[in-house]
Parts: C-alpha cells; structure tokens; sequence
C-alpha cells in the first residue's frame, strides 16, 4: 500500500502541470498526499477495524476536507450529502484507493469481491467496478509470484484491457483523463515496462494526464511485485503523511506482512 501513497505524492505536483518526461524530480517542497491516499488509507482502515465503506469514506472526507483532498466533484458532492446512494461513477477513484484489498486478501475470488464491494458504493457503473476489480487483481497477482506475461494476460482476458501499447506510443497523444478506461490500463503499463518500484512510477508520471492517480495505481502494482519500495523513496514519502495516515498505513502494512 505504501507504493500506491508514494505514486500519489510523486505525481501530486504533475497532475496539473503534466510533463513527458522520466527525468524529473521524485519529490519537490510541494510533494504532498491527495485524495489518492486518503481514501487508499479509508479502505485499509475498513478492512482493519470492519464497517462500511459508506461511512468510512465519508468519515475520511470530513477529515480531510476539500481543498487539501482534491476530491472529485461528484465525490464531493456525495460524501457532503446524506445520501448513501452511489452515483453511477466510471471515475479512476474506485481504482487509486483499491490497493489494500489487493494486499489484505488471500485469494483471487475474494479480491474481486471485495474490490467491487470497495467501488460500488460510490462507482457502481460497470467501468468503476472493473477498473478497481483491474488494479486490485493485478496488486494481487504481483504479489502472489505472478510473472508480468501472466499478469498482462489476465487482465486482458478478464477485463478487456488493451495492454498492447507501449509506454512511447500512448505518451505523444495521452492527455488528462479521468475515467478507469481511460486512465487504468494506462497505469498497468506503466508497471509492465518497468525495471523496479522508481522506473514504474517515473514510466506513470511521464505519461501526463491524471498523474498522481496514475502513479497511485502503478505504485501498487509495483510494491506488490517488487516486494518493497526503496527506503528512500518510503521515507520521503511517509514524512509527509499526518499522524493519523502514517498510523493506519503503517499498522495496515505491519498487520499484512507488507514490506
């Protein structure tokens, strides 16, 4: 979970200021946690301590209100309201805070289910689901021996994903997209070309568009198979969390054996 925080906070400062580009400063005075891994740090928190989604999300947002979140705006809206209806969202959201059920879940049937639980209490349409189902998969497995071929078929196969560019191809033309179709498999790349943890996020940010939750959703994926993320790269990223992010994070990683 903490490479899907550090992406965030890496790609925090490029997500409206887009370069194409790997060679760039990982962090900057700037550098800073987003919606990204607020609501990464709700879920884990609901799989620790049990609950609803619903709430939980809610609870994080109250917490962490806009601006300093960066919330979507219908995400926005729903978690202001008193409304527990979801809202027919395909946004990248259900996908950049689905990471911990990737790493809390033993077995594939039961990350699928979960992801969907995690998404469709605000991102019920079908994209939504399958786009978090994609990413928390993908996380699972990574981290369970899974080769990149095996990975890459799998969500082919299973979601439809078109996983056949190339990091070169998609970047000249890819610009700001918010939806899990548009921004998903994108990211998924970004973690198949990879060499380790740094190269997958340097790969998502210079891609452009959405960028923090692009990193957000490669990091994941990168912790899982690289099995930890460089130390240095980990600190500067849990500097920057607040006592009550740190704490969940680092409970969540310790209660689940994650490096």
């Amino acid at each position: 979970m903490l490479g899907a925080i550090a992406g965030d906070i890496i790609g925090s400062i490029y997500e409206f200021n887009n370069i194409k580009t790997k060679d760039f400063p990982l962090f900057s005075p700037g550098s800073n946690f987003t919606d990204d891994t607020i609501l990464t740090v709700a879920v884990a928190d609901t799989i620790l301590n049990g609950g609803e989604y619903t709430e939980r999300l809610k609870q994080y947002h109250r917490r962490y209100p806009y601006p300093l979140g960066g919330y979507g705006q219908k995400f926005d809206l729903w978690a202001l309201s008193d409304s527990s209806e979801p809202y027919n969202s395909w946004g990248n959201g259900s996908a950049m805070r689905v990471s911990p059920v990737g790493f809390a879940f033993n077995d594939l049937n039961s990350v699928l289910r979960e992801a969907k639980r995690s998404a469709e209490v605000t991102h019920n349409h079908p994209e939504g689901i399958k786009g978090a189902q994609a990413t928390a998969a993908a996380i699972f497995m990574a981290r369970t021996g899974k080769n990149k071929s095996e990975i890459k078929s799998y969500i082919e196969n299973t979601f439809g994903y078109d996983l056949g560019l190339t990091i070169d191809q998609i970047k000249p033309s890819y610009q700001f997209d918010v939806s899990c179709q548009g921004s998903v498999p994108q990211a998924i790349i970004a973690f198949l070309e990879s060499t380790d943890y740094e190269d997958a996020i340097r790969n998502a940010v210079s891609l452009g568009g959405d960028s923090d939750t692009i990193a957000c959703i490669t990091g994941g994926i990168a912790h899982a198979f690289y099995g930890e993320v460089p130390k240095a790269i980990a600190n500067a990223a849990l500097s920057r969390l607040d006592e009550l992010i740190h704490t969940v994070a680092v409970k969540f990683m310790s209660n689940y054996g994650i490096s």
